[in-house]
This record gives structure tokens, C-alpha cells and sequence, in this order.
């Protein structure tokens, strides 16, 4: 599987660098600027891109509308989002984009080897990897001038919250030590009160919730 890395900092980048080669990634670029990010993914097409959201030369927003220009010219593209910062406005935009693997992860929540290393792998083959403080925070932001999703219940965000993760019915009825029947019943109540066509395909669940949180930034 090749990756595209682009993080700014030198020792983290090659530490990322042997991680993923230890678990028998193919490094196709590791790079520390945007203008070098935008031209590894046009040039080199990668399974999937590892990307930082600020970096050099301005340290803004590099990274992610790099990412975002590249999945325009290649629909699907695999992007996972590692960074120190939660950037509102273009993360709902690559979120709300109901193509291709996706994910965002914060740095300093990355525990372990075993979690990153999934998470790419998870973005890679289409699917999603959200931190739960990411969605937190576009929950909240969006809660606060959205009729429908106040009208959600305290279980129910929090259960819309698992489920932006990318977790089944089954998953997140362990998460809650609740039964799955009752899961399906809350995901139900939330597909109604949002509007939303209820789906089996985790995925599209998830897209299709953070779509509709993107709907009318």
C-alpha cells in the first residue's frame, strides 16, 4: 500500500516513516511543504495520503486544501487528516464529501502503534477514523444554530457521535453496555429527526451525517 506522508516536523515525519514501513507500508513521498504535498499527490497517486493540516510556507491550511484539491482531481482519494488542530471550515468540507475513505486524527490522542496503523488502514480501504473530540467539535458548533439536531436527546448525540466515528450498531451497543436492538432503535430516531435515509452501509451512515452537518455553513 503506498502513502504520501506530509508532516512538517523532521522527527516526527521520520518516525511516521518507520512506523509505517514496519507495518509493510510503501513510502511514496515524505514531504515537509504544501506546494511539495500537491505535487506528490498529483504525480504519484498514492493508496492513500497522511497529511498534516498546517505547514510551510504559511503554516495555515496547507495540507488540507491540498488534500481537497487532490480528492477534486481524483474523486475517492483516501485522506487521513493527523494534526494538533481542529481547522471547522475545510474539514467539514472533506468530511462532507461522500467519496472515498476519510478521517481525522488528533496527534496528541494517538496512543498507540496498533490505533494509527488501523486507522489508515480503515481510511485506505474506503471506510472512516474519527477522533471523538473532532466530532465534538463539529457537533457542537453546528448544534448551536441547527433546530433538528437539538431536537436530538442526550443519548441520541452521543450515540450520533459513535456513529461518526464509523462504528456499527453492534459496536457501539458494547461502547454503551446496551443491547443492539436498542441501538437501532436511537439510530432510527436519529436518521427521522435529521431528515436522513437510514442505511446498512456504516459508511454512508457515517458521510451522510457529517453531509448534513456541513449543509448550510
Amino acid at each position: 500500500m503506498r502513502v504520501v506522508l506530509a508532516e512538517d516536523l523532521f522527527l516526527l515525519r521520520d518516525g511516521l516513516v518507520r512506523l509505517l514501513q514496519a507495518y509493510d507500508f510503501e513510502i511514496a513521498a515524505a514531504v515537509e511543504t504544501g506546494p511539495e504535498l500537491a505535487r506528490a499527490l498529483a504525480e504519484l497517486e498514492p493508496d492513500v495520503a497522511v497529511v498534516d493540516v498546517r505547514l510551510p510556507p504559511t503554516h495555515t491550511d496547507e495540507g488540507l486544501q491540498c488534500a481537497l484539491q487532490a480528492r477534486r482531481r481524483k474523486p475517492g482519494l483516501p485522506v487521513l487528516v493527523l494534526s494538533q488542530h481542529v481547522e471547522q471550515l475545510y474539514a467539514r468540507e472533506l468530511l462532507a464529501d461522500g467519496s472515498g475513505g476519510v478521517g481525522y486524527l488528533l496527534k496528541d490522542r494517538v496512543f498507540d502503534a496498533d490505533q494509527f496503523v488501523d486507522a489508515v488502514r480503515r481510511v485506505a480501504a474506503g471506510g472512516t477514523a474519527m477522533d471523538p473530540q473532532v466530532i465534538q467539535q463539529l457537533l457542537t458548533r453546528r448544534a448551536a444554530d441547527d433546530q433538528p439536531l437539538a431536537r436530538l436527546t442526550p443519548r441520541e448525540t452521543e450515540v450520533l457521535e459513535l456513529m461518526a466515528q464509523g462504528r456499527s450498531n453492534v459496536a457501539i451497543a458494547e461502547r454503551l453496555v446496551v443491547t443492539e436492538r436498542a441501538i437501532a432503535k436511537h439510530t432510527a430516531n436519529i436518521f427521522a429527526k435529521l431528515g436522513l435515509e437510514v442505511s446498512d452501509d456504516d459508511n454512508r451512515r457515517v458521510l451522510a451525517v457529517l453531509a448534513y452537518l456541513d449543509h448550510g455553513r
